[in-house]
């Protein structure tokens, strides 16, 4: 038997069920079709969950980013809150954006779930990496 509690962890927010039923900036089809200047990929071995993140670049500026995920509804919707809020912004702003600012965005993930926050961000991370890394080679 769950306790009243119990059953509230698992509340989704309605911004979180509308970012994972319309996730923002989701890349459907062929990689090969979006022309992007990097890209990153990780895994979450706490869930299974992989992540790949596209970004187009200019003047040091996320002008357009991408993504794709096998992962749980909270990492959908948190890497498409996280696609809004980086897309425009520069490289070092967009590497700002912490796990709490998605969460807060949403209106608060499953504490559970929380974890699955981080996915998108780790992705930007090495994409934004593997930029830098181009750069200077």
């Amino acid at each position: 038997m769950t306790t009243k509690q119990e059953s509230q962890d698992w509340v989704y927010s309605a911004k979180v069920k509308e970012h994972f039923l319309n996730p923002r900036n989701f890349l459907m089809g062929d990689e090969s079709k979006f022309t992007h200047d990097t890209e990153g990929i990780v895994g979450n071995p706490i869930c299974g969950d992989q992540m790949k993140m596209f970004l187009k670049i200019k003047d040091d500026k996320i002008t357009d980013i991408k993504w794709k995920t096998y992962g749980c509804a909270s990492a959908i919707a948190s890497t498409s809150a996280l696609s809004q809020l980086a897309k425009g912004k520069t490289l070092d702003e967009a590497l700002k954006i912490t796990a709490k600012d998605i969460d807060d965005y949403l209106g608060n993930l499953p504490k559970h779930k929380f974890h699955c926050s981080v996915l998108g961000h780790e992705a930007l991370e090495a994409a934004i990496k593997n930029y830098r890394d181009q750069k200077d080679h």
